[in-house]
C-alpha cells in the first residue's frame, strides 16, 4: 500500500489588519507583564530609599510631615526615623558669668519627648512600617544634618513652619539651613499649600 504523501503546509494567511500589525512577538508580551508574583515593588524602581528621617516637634507642621512621610515608605518599603532635638535652656544671668545652662530643663524635655515620640508612632504608625525614634539635644538643624549623615538617611521629609518678619530674622528656618546642609536629599512640606496627602 502506497504512502500518502504529506502536503506541504501553507503559511497561515493574514488578513490585511493581521500584516498591517505583523507577525506576533512573544517577548513583547513578557516586557509588558508586570513585576513576578513576590517581587519587591522597589526593585522596579530606579530611585532607593531604605530610611526617610522626619523631624519632629509636635507641632502641627511637623505632624504633617509625617503625613508625607508614611505613603512614600510604604511606596518605596522604607523605614521612617522620628527625630526630636530638645534646644538647650540658656539664660544669660550676668554677662560677668557668662550664659547658664538649666540641665534639669532639658532632661524633662527629652524625657517628655520621649513619650510623646512612643505616642505619636503608635497612633500615626503602627505596625504598618519598621520606625524607630530618637532624642537630641543641641541645634535642631545641625542636630538633623548630623544624624541624617551618621545613620545613612536616604531621605529628610521636613515641614516649615511658615514663620515671617522679625521671627524669621532673629530664628532663620530651620528647614532651609537642613537643605543647605544636608547630606542626602530634602522634601520641604509647606502647610497651607496645595496637598497630595
Amino acid at each position: 500500500m502506497a504512502k500518502k504523501k504529506k502536503s506541504p503546509e501553507r503559511p497561515a494567511r493574514l488578513s490585511r489588519r493581521n500584516m498591517a500589525r505583523g507577525p506576533a512577538r512573544p517577548s513583547q508580551s513578557k516586557a509588558t507583564k508586570g513585576p513576578a508574583r513576590g517581587k519587591s515593588r522597589r526593585a522596579s524602581s530606579p530611585i532607593r530609599l531604605s530610611r526617610i528621617l522626619v523631624p519632629i516637634d509636635f507641632s502641627e507642621f511637623s505632624k504633617n510631615a509625617l503625613k508625607y512621610a508614611i505613603p512614600f515608605a510604604r511606596q518605596f518599603e522604607a523605614s521612617v526615623d522620628l527625630l526630636y532635638v530638645v534646644e538647650p535652656a540658656i539664660y544669660p544671668a550676668d554677662f560677668s558669668f557668662g550664659q547658664v545652662g538649666f540641665p534639669n530643663v532639658e532632661e524633662e524635655l527629652r524625657k517628655r519627648g520621649t513619650e510623646e515620640l512612643e505616642t505619636l508612632m503608635k497612633k500615626e504608625i503602627g505596625r504598618r512600617l519598621p520606625a524607630r525614634f530618637s532624642v537630641r539635644t543641641g541645634k535642631p538643624f545641625y542636630e538633623i544634618n548630623q544624624y541624617a549623615t551618621e545613620e545613612d538617611i536616604d531621605l529628610i521629609i521636613i515641614a516649615t513652619h511658615g514663620h515671617s518678619g522679625m521671627e524669621h530674622i532673629l530664628f532663620g528656618s530651620t528647614a532651609e539651613k537642613v537643605v543647605r546642609k544636608a547630606p542626602c536629599p530634602v522634601l520641604v512640606v509647606r502647610s497651607g499649600e496645595k496637598e497630595f496627602v
